[in-house]
């Protein structure tokens, strides 16, 4: 059997194509945003899972469960994804989607880890040196992690940043058992 993945990647290409076209991918994103939290829900994953609920009634309850949130397109996405039982891999779609719609508009995700709370200053500080050493338009989402002890580690996609009191006291440990 596929890999998720490998199943929501034409999917969401066809998605982002047709946001892209109409100009709304952010209306787009924000879709398959609320899709992907009702899709997690367990008590969803089971309705729709369950072999007697047909496809219209499995659409039909993300739909319910959404209503006057979803345009029509994106209810009949909705509907394609039920019939070739792909509602399970909506979380994927909506991660792919993110992926394409960030290359188009330049941007990239980072996530910051502090050892306390950033105030909007230092947090623009931060984004604009980032945005400048990656030359794309950064997009951050702050996590406060007490263990750094003080500093921030900043991840973007595989690259690592780490600039907590914890990892140089740990590179600080290695180096006088050198």
């Amino acid at each position: 059997m596929a890999e998720p993945s490998t199943i929501a990647r034409p999917y969401a290409e066809a998605v982002f194509r047709l946001a892209d076209g109409q100009g709304k991918l952010a209306e787009w994103s924000a879709a398959l945003a609320n899709l992907a939290a009702v899709a997690a829900d367990e008590r969803v994953r089971a309705a729709v899972s369950d072999p007697n609920l047909s496809d219209a009634k499995a659409a039909g309850l993300i739909i319910s469960i959404l209503a006057g949130k979803l345009t029509g397109d994106v209810e009949n996405f909705v509907r394609v994804l039920a019939e070739n039982d792909r509602l399970g891999v909506v979380t994927e779609i909506r991660t792919h989607f993110e992926v394409l719609k960030n290359e188009r508009e330049s941007t990239i995700e980072a996530d910051i880890y502090t050892a306390f709370d950033m105030d909007k200053a230092q947090l623009a500080d931060l984004v604009a040196r980032l945005e400048k050493n990656t030359g794309r338009k950064v997009k951050a989402r702050v996590n406060v992690d007490k263990t750094l002890i003080g500093g921030v580690k900043v991840v973007i996609g595989d690259k690592v940043i780490d600039g907590s009191a914890r990892a140089q006291l740990a590179a600080l440990e290695n180096a006088l058992k050198a």
